[in-house]
């Protein structure tokens, strides 16, 4: 039984983007890799539409979270966090751990925020140093306009704007320096297409004041050490080689098939996995949806543990379920990556076998028909 993976990250990666992954070991203080290295960065503003640094580290995203906290804030410092999920929690729980007096934001999971509350909070906090959003939350399948977030806290702060893009970046409309983002973090695994192990941050010029009068610790995530690195066209430390392989590889790619063609073709399969999934019966959970992934409640009687474990080993479907408060009540099935409609019909069709095996009351065939419909409604 051949399997496929939908996960909301690590995603499908390309077959190209593999076998460049694949080369033989290259010795990242050469000449040939810092000439290539300085082509990923350059392909990393596009994929991120700045002018501004790109910095690349080797962890996941959660390291460049941590990066951007270790580097842009100051003892005693007071941040507020919007959280309605998962990692929305995760940017508190840094914060926490650096010492900041973390002001929260709770947010319904499933919803976005609420601009009016945002706003009343900047005004009750006048000395923020830092607002932290989640453009699209991976757990929640939840979207956050980012872009009106963030002209509400400069327009009522001096707080930088740092957001979580780790599953935005690449697969939703993004415009760092038109939206005036100050710090955006993104991974390898998910809208770029390649293999796990990097993260990426963007950082806007204001950001580069802050970080020079930062007095919190950091070492292996500095941000000096990586930007004079880069000028040199290498790295801090010795990366992650052969996932960097892949990457360049992956952003030639994408940059050869245009953003806003990506952009629109997640938001197709996205439409048409929700039109079949709603004419199952099931509910999408989040009320706004973010178009990098679909996440649905798990039907009445049904349980979802069992779902997610059925879909994998009797149909060789992989997908994630619930985290925290949403476990075995939610499933999450992902649209970025190396996908297409194809790709979700054999997902869809799965989902349909999988519900039937469990008792789940359907139109057999109604989620594939639905489907299509709807993917051919959208050109």
């Amino acid at each position: 039984m051949r399997t496929r993976l939908y996960t909301p990250g690590p995603t499908q990666i390309p077959e190209a983007v593999r076998i460049a992954a694949l080369q033989g070991s290259v010795y990242h203080r050469s000449p040939a890799f810092r000439e290539f290295f300085q082509l990923v960065l350059v392909d990393l503003q596009y994929f991120f539409q700045t002018k501004q640094e790109v910095l690349v580290l080797t962890c996941s995203g959660t390291g460049g979270m941590e990066a951007c906290v270790s580097n842009l804030l100051s003892r005693n410092e007071k941040v507020l966090t919007l959280e309605g999920g998962k990692f929305g929690e995760r940017w508190a729980e840094i914060s926490k751990a650096y010492g900041l007096e973390t002001i929260t934001m709770k947010i319904p999971w499933g919803r976005s925020p609420d601009l009016e509350e945002l706003r009343k909070l900047l005004h009750q906090h006048k000395n923020l140093a830092a607002v932290f959003c989640n453009h699209s939350e991976t757990s929640t399948g939840a979207l956050t306009d980012v872009q009106a977030v963030a002209e509400l806290v400069h327009a009522n702060s001096d707080a930088l704007v740092i957001v979580d893009g780790v599953t935005a970046v690449g697969v939703l409309p993004f415009y760092f320096d038109d939206w005036q983002i100050d710090a955006c973090v993104s991974g390898s695994q998910k809208g770029a297409m390649s293999p796990a192990g990097l993260a990426f941050v963007a950082l806007s010029a204001r950001v580069w004041q802050r970080h020079k009068s930062s007095n919190l610790p950091h070492y292996y995530f500095d941000f000096t050490k990586a930007h004079e690195a880069a000028q040199e066209g290498g790295t801090s430390w010795t990366p992650a080689i052969n996932a960097i392989l892949g990457l360049a590889e992956s952003l030639r790619r994408i940059r050869l098939q245009g953003l806003e063609n990506l952009w629109r073709d997640y938001a197709r399969l996205a439409h048409a996995m929700r039109a079949g999934m709603q004419a199952l019966g099931i509910e999408i959970f989040p009320r706004h949806p973010s178009d990098a992934l679909t996440a649905v409640r798990v039907p009445n009687g049904i349980d979802g543990k069992e779902l997610v474990k059925r879909l994998r080993e009797n149909h060789g479907v992989t997908v994630a379920g619930g985290q925290g408060q949403l476990k075995g009540k939610i499933m999450r099935v992902t649209h970025m990556g190396d996908y297409d409609h194809l790709d979700m019909v054999a997902l869809l069709a799965a989902m349909e076998m999988a519900l039937q095996e469990l008792g789940w009351q359907f139109e057999w065939g109604a989620g594939l028909t639905a489907m299509q419909r709807a993917y051919n409604e959208v050109s």
